[in-house]
C-alpha cells in the first residue's frame, strides 16, 4: 500500500513559506537526537514536502567523492517521485519506504554539510524566465530529467563525479522548480548533459582499457 504523508497547503496559508535554510534549521534542532523517517519529514515540509525532499536526497551527492551505500537507496526514492511527477500524478512513497528512518545523527551531519551550499541557493534563486517553469509540458519534461538522473545515481559506481553529475542536474532542477527559477532548470539540464558526456567517456575508456589488456595477453 502506498500513501502521501504531505497535506496540501502550509500550517498557516497566511503566512510567506519559509526559506530552505530556516526549514533545516528547524528540522535538525528537532532530530539532533534521534532518528528521523521520511514520512516525518514529508509532514514536517508541508506542501513542497516533495520538491524539497528532491534536492535534501540529491545534495549529499555534489561534491566529486562518491557516498557509498546511499547513492543507491537515496537514488531509488528521488526515482519514484520523479516517475509519478513525469505522469502528472500526485506523488507518493510506499509505506516501508516513508517508515524508513535516518539514522541518529545523520540529518545533523547533513544538514552541516549543506548549510552553505543552501544560503549560496537562497540567495541567487527567483523567478525568471517563466515559461521554463510554468509550462506543463516542460514540467514534465523537467522531472524527466530529474527521473534518469536518479537512476544514474542508483548505479553502485566508485568513480569521481559519477554521483555529482546527476545530482547537481537534480538539484539545480528542484530549485528552479520550486523557486519558478528556469535559469536555474536550464543549469540543470546542462549538468545533466555534462553528466552523459562524462559518462560515455568512461564508457569509451574501459572499452580501450578492456582492448589494450585483451592485446597485452593475446600479442
Amino acid at each position: 500500500m502506498a500513501t502521501d504523508a504531505a497535506p496540501d497547503s502550509e500550517e498557516n496559508p497566511a503566512l510567506p513559506p519559509r526559506r530552505l535554510s530556516e526549514e533545516l534549521a528547524r528540522l535538525e534542532t528537532m532530530f539532533a537526537e534521534r532518528a528521523v523517517s521520511l514520512q516525518e519529514l514529508i509532514v514536517l515540509l508541508h506542501g513542497r514536502a516533495y520538491i524539497l525532499l528532491l534536492m535534501l536526497l540529491a545534495l549529499p551527492f555534489c561534491t566529486p567523492i562518491p557516498l557509498p551505500g546511499l547513492s543507491t537507496p537515496f537514488g531509488f526514492v528521488i526515482a519514484l517521485i520523479a516517475l509519478r511527477l513525469t505522469l502528472g500524478q500526485k506523488p507518493w512513497l510506499p509505506q516501508k519506504l516513508l517508515r524508513t528512518e535516518l539514522p541518529v545523527g545523520f540529518f545533523g551531519k547533513l544538514v552541516s554539510f549543506t548549510r552553505r551550499m543552501v544560503g549560496i541557493f537562497e540567495k541567487l534563486l527567483r523567478p525568471r524566465l517563466l515559461p521554463v517553469t510554468d509550462s506543463v509540458v516542460l514540467q514534465r519534461l523537467h522531472t524527466l530529467v530529474i527521473l534518469l538522473s536518479a537512476l544514474a545515481l542508483l548505479l553502485p559506481i566508485p568513480i569521481p563525479f559519477t554521483n555529482m553529475f546527476p545530482a547537481w542536474a537534480i538539484l539545480l532542477i528542484a530549485g528552479g522548480l520550486l523557486e519558478r527559477d528556469g535559469l536555474f532548470v536550464l543549469a540543470g539540464h546542462i549538468m545533466f548533459a555534462a553528466g552523459v558526456a562524462y559518462f560515455l567517456l568512461l564508457g569509451e575508456a574501459a572499452q580501450k582499457l578492456m582492448e589494450a589488456v585483451r592485446h597485452y595477453f593475446t600479442s
